[in-house]
């Protein structure tokens, strides 16, 4: 879950099942400003310079994009945007390359076959430019139908047919060990993929029911890239506009930059901008750049401290269009690593971390009701959401001793716990040079010395988070999970809790665990999935391989005028709908 510290997500499998990675940047909200005006509610638009009071808190049902029907947009122009890291795996259906990121990229030349018209997400329903229609034929054996778009065409020519929904389960549906999806959850539940009456026609058989199955085929595997090693290494550092669908296309790409233009083979509504140009920088580069005219927009990383969001609102002809995200930020202790593959260090960490303090430095200045969640799974605002977090691992610094004490640590006379002639010593890895991260960092550090507990403050670039991340080169580790859609958590609970999950960067788990993970996608009502999942992750949480740390906020510098761009929840913006306002 999982921005920055970094952001993962964890992609739905294909699209809108997994939790996407991300890191974690500069902060995100809370605290208390002082300064006068107040409003009951934000405009849809966002508030301009014109504003000059505190910030309201979002309502959970209201976007912030300033959403616009096609015929108010105009045709043309250039939307230059931010990026923190692009690549270099860019199959963002593989585990590697699932990051929020790369989710972005995808998101204007890779066919997205799901979307949502409300910020909560459901329902689910087809995007009309690949499917037709999606149905349940029978429940019991299961099997669901799939219609495909007769206009919908591989940039290379070849038809999107149903091989390509086979292309996709055979990736990920955890037979074959030599992909690496980001979960297999729904898809090993699939008996099988056919064709129907026609190749745009599919047929897939569940040989246990999935009621999570919306959300399975989110995106495609294009079969020409299907096999194992493609898969795996076949996108590093080269996007593979001949392997995409989308109403856009990559013109050139680099380290550096990537520059999307509208692709002559798409068969929707034409898209109306002219260029879509992602720079790479630093979180700290984007204010700047948004300042001095080089980007349109911050994206989900540049407004990130109170410092940030005053310099945005005091940009000439921009808004700040802020809403509820869909991330958690969390701390993950990696389980593989002495001395944290004993759980009693885990939890002493856990009791020793002063999360109101962590959030406090986090959201200094932003306006945000920034809480503790108890879940990594739902949404505080979602429906079917609890508090899973064990009552045993509250802040508790006295507890954290007693934990360590019992395990058969003793307090040293440098103010440091030791066991057998050996510190009780971690490491904490941070991203980048935000200033935010590095106070964070600090705290940390300071927290747990209270407690006896040794701290190393490690700092990494803000480019080698994934390879961080994905290498287990880390200790304590703050990111977060996105979720792609509002029902996510069904298959991200396999994914983030279960031993040998794809996305478990904690690596703990245990068999009572993965029992109750199994549950969750055996029920075809929501209410009872959301009641399985939140058993299943208050014996995760118990594990104490995971924190929840806070539900941000997500804030968006940006020119006036951009329509369909900014905080929406769950609800799907088309990319094609994305421009310049009349």
């Amino acid at each position: 879950m999982k921005n920055k510290s970094k952001l993962m997500t964890l992609a739905a499998v294909a699209a809108s099942c997994a939790m996407l990675l991300s890191g974690c940047g500069g902060a995100n909200n809370s605290s208390n400003n002082s300064n006068t005006a107040t409003v009951t509610e934000e405009p849809a638009a966002g508030f301009d310079s014109s504003y000059t009071g505190s910030l309201p808190m979002p309502k959970t049902d209201q976007r912030y994009d300033n959403q616009q029907d096609r015929d108010n947009v105009k045709d043309g122009g250039t939307l230059t945007l931010p990026i923190t890291e692009i690549g270099p795996n860019w199959n963002y259906l593989s585990t590697d390359g699932n990051t929020g990121y790369m989710s972005e990229l995808w998101s204007w030349y890779q066919p997205n076959l799901i979307m949502a018209d409300t910020v909560g997400g459901a329902p689910l329903k087809p995007n009309p430019d690949f499917l037709t229609s999606m149905k349940m034929v029978t429940e019991n054996p299961m099997v669901i139908q799939f219609d495909i778009n007769p206009k919908a065409k591989w940039n290379d020519g070849k038809d999107i047919d149903w091989t390509a929904f086979k292309a996709t389960w055979e990736a990920y549906n955890g037979k074959n060990p030599d992909y690496n999806p980001p979960s297999t959850d729904g898809f090993d539940k699939i008996s099988s993929v056919e064709k129907g009456d026609s190749a745009k026609q599919v047929i897939v058989k569940f040989s246990t029911p999935c009621y999570n199955w919306q959300g399975l085929f989110g995106t495609l595997v294009n079969p020409e890239a299907g096999d194992a090693k493609t898969f795996t290494s076949g996108w590093v550092k080269n996007p593979h506009n001949e392997w995409a669908a989308g109403p856009y296309k990559v013109e050139s790409f680099s380290d550096s930059q990537v520059t999307f233009v509208p692709n002559e083979k798409w068969w929707g509504d034409k898209p109306k901008l002219d260029k879509v140009i992602y720079k790479q920088m630093s979180s700290t580069a984007i204010i700047n750049a948004f300042k001095n005219g080089e980007i349109d927009a911050t994206g989900s990383d540049g407004v990130t401290t109170k410092d940030n969001i005053q310099a945005v609102r005091s940009v000439k002809d921009a808004q700040l269009r802020y809403g509820y995200s869909t991330k958690t930020r969390v701390l993950e202790y990696n389980g593989k690593s002495a001395p944290l593959d004993d759980i009693n260090v885990r939890k002493a960490l856990t009791q020793a971390f002063d999360v109101n303090t962590y959030n406090s430095i986090q959201f200094q200045g932003m306006d945000w009701k920034a809480e503790q969640p108890g879940s990594e799974l739902l949404m505080p605002y979602q429906k079917g959401y609890e508090n899973n977090f064990p009552e045993e691992g509250k802040y508790n610094v006295d507890n954290a001793k007693k934990t360590l004490e019992g395990a058969g640590y003793k307090l040293g006379d440098d103010g440091y716990y030791a066991k057998d002639g050996k510190t009780l010593e971690v490491s904490f890895t941070f991203f980048g040079d935000d200033a935010t991260q590095k106070a964070l960092a600090t705290a940390y550090q300071a927290m747990m010395k209270k407690a006896g507990i040794k701290v190393k403050v490690v700092n990494v670039a803000e480019s080698k988070f994934s390879d961080t991340v994905i290498n287990g080169n880390y200790q304590v580790l703050p990111m977060a999970w996105q979720a792609p859609s509002a029902y996510t958590f069904i298959s991200s609970a396999p994914q983030l809790y279960t031993n040998g999950g794809p996305s478990n960067f904690t690596y703990v788990g245990s068999d009572e665990v993965d029992a109750l993970v199994s549950k969750a996608g055996e029920h075809a009502e929501y209410d009872d999935q959301a009641k399985a999942a939140n058993e299943a992750e208050k014996a995760a949480l118990k594990l104490y391989g995971t924190v929840p740390v806070s539900t941000p906020g997500l804030y968006y510098g940006v020119k006036k005028g951009l329509a369909n761009y900014g905080p929406s929840g769950f609800a799907t913006n088309l990319p094609q709908n994305i421009g310049w306002q009349k």
